[in-house]
C-alpha cells in the first residue's frame, strides 16, 4: 500500500529540528524548556524551534563571557588567527547547507545566500590579520627623560544586536570586530532569523574551537527582547551595546546607553541615494540601479531607495529601467533562478503597501509593480512622488524605489542630501573625477562614484553619518570596542612647586 504524504505532514512541528541557545561553550535549554517556533518566509511552513531564552539565560550568557574575557584578552595573536581561520574553513565546508539555511529561515535567495558564505570566509581571514594591528602608539612628552604611551586597551563584554536581512555576514560583523580587539561577545539575534543569525555563528565558533564563553548565543521569541535586553543594561559586565539594525531601535538602545554610561556602536538604516548624470552610459547605468535597488528584494541597509537622473538622459534611462525591472523573477528563493524572493513577514508586506498606497495618494505615479503574492511583492518603481509621502523620507526596507529628474548636479547633491539618514551613495558619471569632486558634498559614510550604493569591501570603513549611526567596520573598528590608555614612566626625579 502506498502512503501519499503531503507538505504539511513533512513540515509538521514533531518533525522540526529544536535548537538550544549557547553560553560558556555549551548548547542549554532555556529556563523552563521553553520553545519558540520559527517560520519559512516563503511557504509559511515551520523550519525549526528555538530556544526562547529568558532574563535568567541573560545572566548566565553573561557571565559566561565575563568569566571568559581576561584570559581571551590575554591569548596571543598567532593563537587568535588560528581559529579565525579555522572558522574560515569549516564556513566554506558548510557553504550550500548554511546557504540553503538561509533561503528557508530569512527568504533569501539562493545567490545572496551563497555569496554570504563566500563573504563570511574571506572576513574571518581577513580579521585574523586585525588581531595584530598596533594596539598603541608612543607620544611624545614635553617631560626629561620620560618615555609615554597610549595603549588600547578592550573594554569587556559586548552585547551585539543581530539582524535577520544579510543575517550571516552581518551576525559576523557583529562578533568579529569586538573579539579581534579582545573582547567576548553576548549575541541577540533578530527573532526572525535566531539560526541564520545567531546559532550558525555559534556551531562555528564552537567546531573551530573557541574558548568557552568568548561568543555566546542568546535566542528568544518574537516580542520576548525586553528581559535579555534589561539584563544587558543591568549588568556592569556589559561595557558595549553593539546594534546593527534601525534607527528607532537604536533611538532606544541609545537612551538607555546613556543611562547607565554603556559606550553604544550603531550600524543603520540608509535612504542611500544614487546620482546619475547625463554623461553616464544609460544601459550601464540601468544594470546599476536595478541591482542597487532590487538586491535581496531592497533588504538591505545599502539598497538604493532614491535615483536621482539629470534630465537630459531621464527618459531614456525610465524607459530602460522599467523595462529590465519587469524582467526580474520573483517566487522562491531555493530557486536558484529567483532574484526576489519574499519578504521577511507579513508585516513587511503590509508596510510595503502603505507606503505605495500613501504615495498614491499623495500624487505618485506606478511605473510597475506595487502587487505581490503572499510575501513576495514586486519590484517597484515610482515617480512623480510627493516629498509629503513617508516613502519620500523614510527607508522602506523592500522592493521599492523613487526614481527623480534634476536639472544639473548640483540639484542632485541637494536633493540627495535632503533626508537624515547617511549611510552610503553612488554617482554614476563619464567623468569620474567630476564624480570625485561631488563625492565629499555628499553627507553619507560611503560615496561609491560609478559603483553601486550596495558596495563593500571587508577591509574598508562601512558605517554611516547622521541618523544612520556611528561606529565602522573593519580594522578602523578596534578604536570602538577598546579604550586607550595613557601610560607614562619617568626615570629621574621631578622637580614640583611646593
Amino acid at each position: 500500500m502506498t502512503t501519499t504524504v503531503s507538505e504539511d505532514d513533512i513540515v509538521a512541528p514533531a518533525a522540526a529540528r529544536s535548537y538550544r541557545y549557547y553560553a560558556g561553550g555549551q548548547w542549554l535549554e532555556a529556563s523552563g524548556g521553553a520553545l519558540f517556533d520559527d517560520y519559512e518566509p516563503y511557504s509559511g511552513h515551520l523550519y525549526a524551534r528555538v530556544a526562547d531564552a529568558s532574563a535568567e539565560d541573560a545572566r548566565a550568557a553573561i557571565a559566561a563571557a565575563a568569566a571568559a574575557f581576561p584570559s581571551w584578552a590575554a591569548m596571543p595573536p598567532s593563537e587568535k588567527a588560528k581559529l579565525f581561520f579555522k572558522a574560515a574553513e569549516i564556513v566554506r565546508r558548510r557553504r550550500d547547507e548554511i546557504a540553503e539555511i538561509l533561503a528557508r529561515e530569512t527568504g533569501s535567495t539562493l545567490p545572496f545566500s551563497t555569496f554570504q558564505q563566500d563573504l563570511v570566509a574571506a572576513t574571518l581571514e581577513q580579521a585574523a590579520s586585525w588581531v595584530f594591528l598596533p594596539k598603541g602608539e608612543v607620544i611624545q612628552s614635553n617631560l626629561p627623560d620620560t618615555h609615554s604611551i597610549g595603549v588600547r586597551r578592550p573594554l569587556g563584554v559586548v552585547a551585539s544586536f543581530t539582524p535577520w536581512n544579510g543575517a550571516n555576514i552581518l551576525s559576523w560583523r557583529a562578533v568579529l570586530s569586538p573579539i579581534a580587539a579582545g573582547n567576548t561577545v553576548v549575541v541577540k539575534p533578530s527573532e526572525f532569523a535566531p539560526i541564520s543569525a545567531g546559532l550558525i555563528v555559534a556551531e562555528i565558533a564552537e567546531e573551530a574551537g573557541f574558548p568557552p564563553g568568548v561568543i555566546n548565543v542568546v535566542t528568544h521569541r518574537p516580542g520576548g527582547a525586553a528581559p535579555i535586553g534589561d539584563e544587558f543594561f543591568a549588568s556592569p559586565d556589559v561595557r558595549v551595546i553593539n546594534l546593527i539594525g534601525g534607527v528607532q531601535t537604536a533611538k532606544m538602545l541609545a537612551k538607555r546607553a546613556g543611562e547607565t554610561l554603556k559606550r553604544t556602536v550603531l550600524e543603520l538604516g540608509g535612504y542611500n541615494p544614487m546620482i546619475i548624470l547625463d554623461d553616464v552610459d544609460v544601459d550601464y547605468a540601468v544594470k546599476m540601479a536595478t541591482f542597487g535597488a532590487f538586491f535581496h528584494q531592497g533588504q538591505i541597509c545599502l539598497n538604493t531607495r532614491k535615483i536621482i537622473v539629470q534630465r537630459g538622459i531621464y527618459d531614456e534611462f525610465m524607459e530602460k529601467f522599467v523595462e529590465r525591472v519587469k524582467t526580474l523573477p520573483a517566487g522562491d528563493p531555493l530557486d536558484p533562478r529567483t532574484i526576489i524572493g519574499p519578504l521577511v513577514t507579513d508585516a513587511a508586506v503590509m508596510l510595503m503597501d502603505d507606503r505605495v498606497k500613501d504615495a498614491v495618494a499623495h500624487g505618485a505615479v506606478v511605473r510597475t509593480g506595487g502587487t505581490h503574492e503572499g510575501r513576495v511583492y514586486q519590484p517597484t518603481v515610482l515617480t512623480d512622488v510627493s516629498y509629503d509621502a513617508v516613502a519620500s523620507n523614510v527607508e522602506t526596507f523592500g522592493p521599492l524605489v523613487i526614481v527623480e529628474p534634476v536639472d544639473t548636479a548640483d540639484e542632485a547633491v541637494d536633493v540627495a542630501n535632503r533626508t537624515m539618514y547617511g549611510l552610503t551613495s553612488s554617482i554614476l558619471t563619464g567623468d569620474a573625477y567630476k564624480g570625485f569632486e561631488l563625492a565629499p558634498r555628499i553627507l553619507a559614510g560611503i560615496v561609491n562614484v560609478n559603483s553601486p550604493t550596495v558596495n563593500d569591501e571587508i577591509h574598508a570603513p562601512m558605517g554611516g553619518v547622521r541618523d544612520s549611526g556611528w561606529g565602522r567596520t573593519g580594522p578602523d573598528s578596534i578604536a570602538d570596542f577598546t579604550d586607550v590608555i595613557w601610560i607614562n614612566s619617568t626615570s629621574k626625579q621631578r622637580q614640583f612647586p611646593f
